[in-house]
């Protein structure tokens, strides 16, 4: 009988995906289930994956609510512990964020083996909680910011979790190569700076290098940027999430991105020259230093929020994309950083950890 593993995730997508990818990556070995919250389980394809959701509130974000929100709280702890004990759950693998507390809690007392994945360069405030409970943390480096010495043995090094199809299509080649297309992208919960600050820079880079646009932003804002793109005659594709983003990826000329861990590990696996702008209100900066992590490595451009309304950011990102030569260094060392990335290898370092563990 197959080891029952229950993959615990929740939030944004930056914490659903890579949970769904380790859920392909252990679904031939394993008996895997799946938790999300109301949140998470929009990224989720209910036809392909079967999930049960265990709600948890943000109990920081409303002070008055705090003594509801501890009660409700506890009856998820309660919810995922019976979860836990009937499905007689070995291993549970967390992709971190306040939603998967309940079930890591619940984890300690029906003893079965937590595993954290961190794919952030700084260390999240609930795998900090858990590490000392864990018996590994998946991640992208050894070098993580906030991170207790006591505990870096417990750190297994992977390479950047991809959607197992993002494999596949890479190797069939890009698409549309006489066209120019930008690719904008805010985050999974879109990003207002996105959708409002860069429009006049937009217009006069699709004007300059005759680009088309995909831009990745919330349904709230949809309305207006479709009028500021017919208004000023841009071809576009809004999307608010998409789970074919690999179609998109094949195209794409340049890319201006927020820093999430998720975004940037596809556009460097698919070789796409982008520009990050760090969210600068992620919990500790993360953002930043994801960004800085893949710079160090020669794989992008960063400017921070608060320096992009000082310059002329038109004139800044056109010498960008117009550098060729620079374009193609950053294509290579990103070729490079990504040559060992395949599902195969990622897939022998997961199993082999969770098996011996």
């Amino acid at each position: 009988m197959k080891e029952k593993i229950l993959i615990t995730t929740g939030g944004s997508g930056g914490h659903v995906l890579p949970a769904l990818n380790f859920y392909e990556h252990l679904k031939e070995n394993y008996q895997v289930f799946l938790i999300t919250d109301l949140r998470g389980s929009r990224f989720i394809n209910s036809e392909v994956y079967k999930y049960k959701i265990i709600d948890i509130p943000d109990i920081k974000k409303n002070f008055l609510k705090i003594p509801i929100n501890l009660a409700i709280l506890l009856i998820s702890i309660i919810k995922s512990f019976i979860f836990l004990k009937k499905n007689k759950i070995d291993k549970v693998i967390s992709t971190g964020g306040y939603m998967s507390f309940p079930v890591c809690l619940a984890s300690r007392f029906t003893k079965s083996n937590l595993f954290l994945f961190e794919p952030n360069m700084v260390l999240g405030r609930s795998n900090l909680f858990f590490i000392k409970q864990c018996k590994k943390i998946f991640c992208y480096s050894k070098r993580l910011e906030k991170f207790p010495k006591l505990h870096t043995k417990k750190i297994k090094t992977i390479y950047p979790i991809i959607n197992k199809k993002f494999y596949l299509s890479k190797n069939e080649g890009i698409n549309n190569k006489d066209e120019n297309i930008l690719l904008v992208v805010g985050g999974s919960q879109g990003a207002n700076f996105f959708q409002t600050e860069l429009k006049e820079t937009l217009c006069k880079l699709s004007k300059k290098f005759n680009l088309s646009v995909y831009h990745q932003a919330s349904k709230d804002n949809f309305q207006s940027l479709e009028q500021f793109y017919q208004k000023n005659k841009i071809s576009f594709k809004l999307f608010d999430f998409e789970y074919s983003l690999n179609n998109i990826l094949k195209k794409v000329t340049f890319c201006i991105t927020r820093a999430g861990a998720s975004t940037m590990a596809e556009l460097v696996f698919f070789k796409v020259p982008f520009l990050a702008i760090p969210f600068p209100h992620s919990k500790d900066n993360h953002q930043l230093s994801n960004a800085q992590f893949y710079k160090e490595h020669n794989c992008c451009w960063i400017f921070e929020q608060k320096d992009v309304i000082k310059i002329n950011f038109f004139e800044t990102i056109s010498h960008i994309i117009a550098d060729k030569k620079e374009i193609e260094i950053k294509k290579k060392a990103m070729s490079e950083f990504s040559e060992k990335n395949t599902w195969e290898n990622n897939n022998k370092l997961i199993i082999k950890t969770i098996y011996e563990n």
